[in-house]
């Protein structure tokens, strides 16, 4: 394995886990399944995780193709992203809740009342949102079509699910040790992260739109 495809793993690995927020989901689940048995609980995480998983792959190889339809250039794609994963970086920074990468305060109340949560709110907007879906369609972008890169990408957001799943299964014991504060320092750290990669985006966006070689002429 080669630096550069380690390094776009990565990338791709800090991107969905904080587009995704596997301990966030998991303290919301444990809180919508309040109620339900350990095999229910497995059954709603593991249907919410498979159903997430084929929207972000559909995105991740059809997502490119399709905004080019819409006449959307890569350039465009990345500044548009970096835009989006920037505002939800700055949200997760000062540890506040965010629709392009959570529920929002009336998809939860609406999710209480339902008997199934796998659908909705777990597997999309929770798991599959805004966020991850630009984050997937982006990376996949950046690969630019080279199999190894994208590969990298879906390995990536592969292992993300994997720990999602993982951490919802142990939703209790997760919410018991770290908290809220626990929580939310771990989401501060990879906002950071985040917000560096986003301003990457925009500037590799920007660098590629030729708005500065044309400005310079």
């Amino acid at each position: 394995m080669t630096d550069a495809m380690i390094e776009t793993a990565l990338v791709a690995f800090a991107t969905f886990f904080a587009t995704v927020g596997p301990l966030d989901v998991a303290i919301i689940f444990a809180t919508l399944t309040t109620g339900d048995r350990g095999r229910a609980r497995l059954s709603i995480a593991l249907k919410g995780v498979l159903i997430a998983g084929v929207i972000l792959l559909a995105f991740a190889l059809f997502g490119e193709a399709a905004l080019g339809l819409f006449g959307v250039s890569m350039p465009a794609l990345r500044i548009a992203g970096g835009i989006l994963l920037l505002l939800i970086a700055i949200d997760m920074v000062f540890a506040r809740a965010s629709g392009g990468a959570s529920t929002t305060a009336e998809e939860n109340a609406e999710a209480a009342d339902r008997a199934d949560i796998s659908v909705f709110p777990l597997a999309t907007p929770l798991i599959a949102g805004p966020g991850a879906i630009g984050a997937v369609v982006l990376l996949m972008g950046d690969a630019g079509g080279d199999p190894a890169a994208s590969a990298m990408v879906v390995a990536a957001l592969a292992a993300v699910l994997a720990l999602t799943f993982a951490l919802m299964l142990l939703a209790g014991g997760v919410r018991r040790v770290l908290g809220k504060t626990g929580v939310h320092v771990i989401a501060r750290v990879f906002g950071v992260i985040l917000a560096a990669l986003a301003v990457q985006f925009v500037l590799d966006g920007l660098g590629q739109s030729g708005l500065f070689a044309t400005a310079a002429g």
